[in-house]
């Protein structure tokens, strides 16, 4: 859905509360005057009640025109509140008609004269009803459009003054038909009924806003969240403020070796796919807290430092020796070297290992060549599809990552795929590594004729 620029909206939210304050003054006095001249008291405490309608929609233009500034040293979250504000004093003016028509009703169970009800005030209370469908049409639809719960809770009030209306009419015509004076009286409490109604749903919504509930589930936020993260996991979502202004905290934990660039870019997916699931999102902050303590991840780390030499392990086992951890391997160095020069490479590769991998003690390592590449060219259709399939995928689960030299080829009963990728330069090996290791698991997931995924980092500039 096209969001309206929020100055835009602003504009015409004021336009819309400007030409519903002059009906509602048009209407308002024209039922005091009639009600004053004929004594009916319910046709005067609706003209009162519509002048309310007048004085809320004041309220509400200083309301919408303070809820615009920017956030200054006072107000660093911004004005928005003002607006919630403002529409709770409408629930509020809606509390007090409520009490003045009370009060009317009661004073004229005691005593007083009888109301003298002319064709003119019928036509007055219909031209004025006409006039407040009116308002309330077009205020519900700019409210509904603009998602403005100011106009919402106007067009709330409005509705009530419909109500009130109607209920004046039929006292006016049971009076008139048949002399029965006690419907004026009736109708007033009626009325107190209609507004006490109306001020309830204007004080939940308003008061729901003040005291932060959940605009959105937190089980959805977290769900949201968790499919742009390419590593880590949401451990909280909250939300608060209104539907076209919310504030959304997403809580993410990350292994301790993920640097701050990594966590931006992570932040910055979430924030882009939170801005397209919610509308009104006025600010996404998300927090990074590290994986609480657990047995290391061994091989991770062992391949973590392989691949900064440029070199592949595998079958890495970890087990207890005398002095500290044992941890065996298998080690790939390129063909076609002397054993000289492949050692001096796993060398510096133990060595890496126990600067890294402090409790590592000893490292034994097994020597052998890697296998020659196989050739790097596609070779039917349905290989230009994996690798179509491959691009997109990855460009969705990991958009901050510069995918790019994505070949297919045939191997065994399926096949394989080789790419590069693009990273920060300040990242660490650690964190480059978990990021290939889960596009990985998701390229296999995603297309199971995938036999071997090969994925070589790189630093941009």
């Amino acid at each position: 859905m096209t969001q309206i620029p929020n100055e835009t909206t602003r504009q015409e939210v004021r336009r819309v509360l400007l030409l519903t304050l002059v009906l509602n003054l048009g209407v308002a006095f024209s039922k005091i005057v009639i009600g004053l001249w004929s004594g009916a008291l319910a046709i005067t405490a609706d003209g009162f009640h519509s002048l309310i309608d007048g004085s809320s929609n004041v309220v509400a233009l200083v309301a919408n025109r303070l809820a615009n500034r920017p956030p200054d040293d006072d107000h660093p979250y911004g004005h928005r509140r003002f607006e919630t504000l403002a529409a709770l004093g409408i629930g509020a003016f809606l509390l007090v008609t409520a009490w003045e028509i009370t009060s009317g009703a009661l004073e004229r169970l005691n005593g007083g004269e009888p109301p003298v009800i002319t064709p003119l005030a019928f036509v007055v209370m219909l031209a004025t009803l006409a006039v407040n469908i009116f308002v309330n049409s077009y205020e519900s639809r700019a409210g509904r459009r603009l998602h403005s719960e100011l106009l919402l809770a106007d067009a709330a009030h409005t509705r009530a003054d419909i109500s009130v209306t109607l209920a004046v009419l039929v006292s006016m015509a049971l009076i008139t038909l048949f002399g029965w004076y006690w419907a004026d009286t009736v109708a007033a409490l009626v009325i107190v009924g209609l507004i006490l109604r109306a001020a309830w749903g204007v004080l939940r919504q308003t008061g729901s806003v003040l005291v932060d509930t959940a605009p959105i589930p937190s089980g959805m936020l977290a769900q949201w969240a968790a499919e742009a993260i390419p590593a880590g996991h949401v451990i909280r979502a909250r939300s608060r403020g209104p539907a076209d202004a919310t504030y959304i905290d997403i809580d993410v934990e990350v292994a301790p070796e993920v640097t701050a660039d990594h966590t931006a870019a992570i932040a910055s997916a979430i924030r882009d796919r939170l801005e397209q699931a919610v509308p009104g999102v006025e600010e996404v902050e998300v927090h990074f807290v590290p994986a609480a303590a657990a047995e290391p991840d061994y091989m991770l780390r062992a391949r973590a430092c392989a691949d900064s030499l440029g070199l592949g392990v595998h079958e890495v086992r970890v087990c207890d020796g005398a002095g500290g951890k044992r941890l065996e391997m298998h080690v790939e160095v390129p063909s076609g070297q002397t054993l000289v020069a492949a050692h001096e490479q796993v060398s510096r590769l133990e060595a890496q290992i126990r600067v890294h991998i402090p409790e590592v003690t000893e490292v034994v390592t097994h020597i052998e060549p890697a296998l020659p590449p196989a050739p790097l060219q596609v070779t039917s259709d349905q290989a230009e599809t994996l690798r179509k399939q491959a691009r997109a995928l990855l460009k969705t689960q990991f958009p901050r990552a510069g995918w790019h030299d994505l070949d297919v080829y045939p191997v065994d009963e399926g096949y394989a795929l080789t790419m590069h990728v693009t990273l920060p330069a300040e990242i660490t090996v650690e964190a480059a590594h978990s990021l290939a290791e889960d596009a990985e698991l998701r390229l296999r997931a995603g297309l199971p004729q995938l036999e071997r995924v090969t994925i070589h980092t790189e630093p941009g500039e």
